[in-house]
């Protein structure tokens, strides 16, 4: 066999391997969008749950899972950038950076059932914080940081070095540099990377569950040490725990989910094109 037909036959393999991926997401999607958009109402987004919650809406959980993405974001982002501006412009290669980062990689691969696990013995129980907002934003950050720092590190990296000899060269301070030439630069990446970290955190259940989230809450809560409804754990009550519900609620809640998630990468990428046509002017 040539190595032509060798290369048009991997192709055509990987075209359907692809396209496999595509239809199954496809059918996910379908089943989930054509099941969940009926129960989109103005009365389903903007209600509390009723009737040992096999009726009414899901606003407690919307509110809630806000909190927690918004709580995330104040945590996780000025750590993570810090961490990555730290590690490519103040210090030297060695084995203590290679340890971080490979601490870092290891942590973005712990299940998030142990970053909940974490959370639970530390802010909720040494700390004292309860299960609260605040100790489910502090968990969730955790399991973010080592997205949000790897994607920072490289998009730092990505920034020309004479940028930063031009700006030296001109009288500017290291720092002057960092803030005002580097890190613009840098911004798009920084952005999607985290938007990205965001969105996987407001899918996850596990952390949330030890740490804040209430099965269920007749009312908003009114500080960050209060718990939270929160739209992945609600979606798990229902589905487990509220035998009599309507099948429009799950899949409802699921809708509102993927949507929110399906947002937030959207939002990720037009930041990143937005950005990329400022540079570009």
């Amino acid at each position: 066999m040539s190595p032509k037909m060798q290369e048009k036959i991997a192709f055509h393999v990987l075209r359907a391997m692809t396209a496999l991926i595509v239809l199954c997401l496809a059918v996910v999607l379908w089943d989930l969008f054509s099941k969940g958009f009926p129960a989109l109402t103005w009365e389903f987004i903007t209600e509390n749950p009723k009737k040992g919650m096999t009726a009414g809406g899901i606003f407690p959980a919307i509110v809630g899972t806000f909190y927690l993405i918004v709580g995330t974001i104040l945590f996780a982002l000025p750590v993570g950038v810090m961490t990555a501006v730290y590690l490519v412009e103040y210090a030297r290669e060695s084995w203590v950076t290679r340890v971080i980062r490979l601490a870092v990689v290891n942590l973005a691969g712990v299940p998030s059932v142990v970053f909940g696990l974490f959370g639970l013995g530390f802010f909720v129980l040494f700390l004292n914080f309860g299960a609260s907002i605040l100790a489910g934003s502090l968990t969730l950050a955790l399991m973010v940081l080592p997205v949000i720092i790897t994607t920072s590190e490289e998009a730092l990296r990505a920034v020309p070095n004479g940028f930063r000899k031009a700006s030296l060269a001109l009288g500017a301070t290291k720092l002057q540099t960092i803030l005002f030439i580097v890190l613009p630069n840098a911004l798009p990446g920084i952005m999607t990377g985290s938007i990205l970290g965001l969105a996987r955190a407001a899918g996850e259940t596990a952390p949330i569950l030890l740490t804040a989230a209430a099965f269920f809450l007749p009312r908003l809560p009114n500080s960050v040490f209060d718990q939270v409804m929160a739209l992945p754990y609600h979606l798990y009550v229902i589905a487990t725990q509220v035998p009599n519900a309507d099948e429009k609620i799950p899949y409802g809640t699921a809708t509102v989910l993927m949507l929110l998630v399906l947002g937030l990468n959207l939002a990720a990428v037009l930041l990143r094109s937005y950005f990329r046509r400022l540079r570009k002017v």
